[in-house]
């Protein structure tokens, strides 16, 4: 019995130690992926010209203070710019494939939806965001959104964030004409999920025509157009009855995708008719067209708006 609370106490040591040496192997592991990660941040400064100067172009330096006020206005303090730091120009073609690994890297920050919809906004890791297929998307698209924008020249700067979860930073890609991209300022968008519509002053005595158009419009945070997506129905008559009908359909966005289709389901009696699919979104998610119930969805995660309906149209 002896023997055997003496064998116990020896196995007992030998786990703790296997156990303490897995922790610090952990530790290690961890303590290396941090000091990996910061190290890349430090290449890619080895590639940037720094700058003379904190001071960002005009364009730049409007577009952060109205992110600021809308952010204030939608997120409150949700969401806040708390500061900038000028790293200056890439100037090499190395810099630019850092970039895109930076931009991608899973441990980098990231955010999507529409402020104007506060429920809509999400904001973390790249890597805790998104996971299998919706990842590979999403650094698919953060790469292929910055592949022709960011090159030797763009200006880099690190702006820093705070959150609810607490202080982040992001990387700023920008130019002498505005912000090229960053995972936060790309990633949201303004959006009234509404739309707006317009349709043809029929006032005319004699009118043979006549239009409706649609459309949905999203904005950069700073509340430029980034892009747009809609349709025109044009019904032609003579009296009260429909003689044809057309349509016309559209969608675009700046670093993001889009797409449209629309097509018309009635054009001569009481009414002219079409249907239309559109949708619009942020690289990070992926947009498709069924033509069998012709609609568009939306897939992934990533700010997006999609609409999809029919639309009839009197003389």
């Amino acid at each position: 019995m002896k023997k055997l609370v003496t064998t116990f106490k020896v196995f007992a040591v030998l786990s703790a130690m296997v156990l303490y040496s897995c922790q610090n192997e952990n530790n290690e592991m961890s303590q290396q992926e941090t000091v990996q990660a910061k190290t890349t941040i430090d290449e890619l400064k080895k590639e940037i010209t720094p700058s003379s100067s904190q001071l960002v172009p005009e364009a730049v330096q409007f577009q952060l203070n109205e992110s600021t006020k809308n952010l204030e206005t939608y997120l409150k303090n949700d969401l806040q710019i708390v500061g900038v730091a000028v790293l200056g120009k890439i100037s090499t073609q190395q810099g630019v494939e850092l970039s895109k690994k930076l931009i991608t890297d899973k441990d980098q920050f990231i955010a999507s939806g529409n402020i104007m919809d506060p429920s809509s906004v999400k904001i973390g890791k790249i890597g805790d965001l998104y996971h299998d297929e919706d990842l590979t998307i999403a650094q698919q698209g953060l790469k292929e959104a910055i592949t022709e924008e960011v090159k030797p020249g763009t200006q880099v700067m690190e702006v820093t964030w705070n959150s609810k979860n607490g202080k982040f930073t992001t990387l700023c890609f920008y130019g002498d004409s505005g912000i090229i991209w960053d995972n936060i300022f790309g990633g949201l968008v303004m959006m009234d999920t509404r739309g707006n519509s317009e349709a043809s002053n029929n006032q005319a005595s004699k009118v043979v025509s006549t239009w409706y158009k649609q459309w949905w419009t999203a904005n950069w945070l700073w509340g430029s157009k980034r892009g747009e997506a809609g349709y025109q129905i044009t019904i032609y008559y003579s009296g009260s009855t429909v003689s044809n009908a057309d349509v016309s359909d559209w969608g675009y966005i700046s670093l993001g995708k889009a797409k449209s289709e629309s097509k018309i389901t009635k054009k001569t009696g009481a009414y002219g008719q079409c249907r239309y699919a559109l949708g619009l979104c942020t690289p990070t998610g992926s947009l498709s067209f069924n033509s069998t119930n012709f609609s568009v969805s939306f897939s992934g995660l990533g700010s997006n708006i999609v609409s999809n309906g029919t639309k009839s149209l009197y003389p």
